[in-house]
């Protein structure tokens, strides 16, 4: 990891914060993650699974984020885990961002948007279910067409938003977005190193214009190819 957060730092000055999912296949949680990154970015943001936050007042994740030196969260409500042994309770991602703006005033909370995993009604109802609930602002899922960009662009105007941009290289990681996360590729899409670099370069321009901030998700990818010199210094 740290290795990796090395390779960000040197091939990307630009870049100003890690964003860490929480991964329940790895014993390092996001937070803990962040807590060693912080000293390589001026900022990290880990996430939290709502559904794995006890019922109650009290989120004791809360104290846990601010003795390591974090101020910003991002609250996704989280898969099920395979490991059923693993305990997880129903709680909606704006349960979680009320209770935690509600006892953690000071520290900014993120929630996502997914355009493709519902229609554009009911995703942005939920958006303003999560501004009610308290959202500073969102991490969208990664976009692969500038088109459907500058929709949402539109639809989250004047809103705090973090645009994602991840490579997708080969035919079966394809596939699984596809599958998995219901991303619906333009006709122009290839799964290739220059086309991912191409999209993402020109992703990070519109989303300049617009005021934006954009996160890269580099996932199955050597990062020294995928972000040297994306970005003009």
């Amino acid at each position: 990891m740290l290795a990796d957060a090395g390779i960000v730092r040197a091939v990307l000055p630009q870049a100003n914060a890690f964003n860490i999912p929480d991964l329940m296949q790895f014993p390092l949680r996001s937070w803990d993650a962040c807590k060693v990154t912080r000293n390589i970015l001026p900022s990290s943001i880990p996430h939290i699974r709502a559904i794995d936050v006890p019922p109650g007042e009290a989120i004791s994740i809360g104290d846990t984020i601010l003795k390591a030196g974090l101020s910003e969260v991002l609250i996704v409500r989280g898969d099920p885990p395979h490991d059923m042994a693993h305990r997880t309770y129903p709680n909606s991602s704006e349960d979680v961002i009320r209770r935690f703006k509600k006892h953690y005033p000071e520290i900014k909370v993120y929630a996502a948007f997914d355009p493709y995993r519902l229609g554009f009604r009911d995703e942005l109802a939920a958006v303003e279910r999560k501004i009610d609930a308290g959202a500073d602002g969102f991490f969208t899922q990664p976009l692969f067409d500038l088109r459907l960009l500058d929709i949402c662009a539109e639809l989250l105007n004047g809103l705090c938003v973090f645009w994602g941009i991840a490579p997708v290289l080969g035919d079966r990681s394809k596939a699984y977005w596809e599958t998995t996360n219901r991303i619906i590729f333009p006709s122009s899409f290839t799964p290739s190193l220059e086309w991912n670099r191409a999209f993402a370069a020109s992703a990070i321009q519109t989303i300049r214009s617009l005021g934006g901030h954009a996160y890269l998700m580099p996932i199955r990818v050597d990062l020294s190819s995928y972000l040297k010199d994306l970005l003009p210094s």
